[in-house]
This record gives structure tokens, sequence and C-alpha cells, in this order.
């Protein structure tokens, strides 16, 4: 599936996109896990915002 992910992100319309890894600590145990996506340029900031 890796391998899918990073030929779409090549085309002309893929370059929109960006993968994004954030540190999210848990509220019940305190470990940090984190968390992965694929996101469109315009909504990082909502993404590391949450």
């Amino acid at each position: 599936m890796a391998k899918k992910v990073v030929a779409s992100l090549q085309k002309k319309e893929g370059r929109v996109f960006t993968k994004c890894i954030k540190m999210v600590k848990s509220e019940k145990s305190g470990a940090y896990a984190f968390e992965e996506g694929v996101i469109h340029n315009d909504n990082l900031s909502k993404f590391f915002a949450d």
C-alpha cells in the first residue's frame, strides 16, 4: 500500500498533499503515540492544531 500512496503523490495533482506525522499524548496513560496522515496542504495547520 505504501507504494500506491507514494506513486499517487508523484503525479501533478499529488503535489498538493503532504504526509504528516505528529506526536499525540494519551490523557489516560500519559504515553505518546504517533498519528499519521496524508493531508491536503490547505489543511495542514488544522491537522497540527488539534
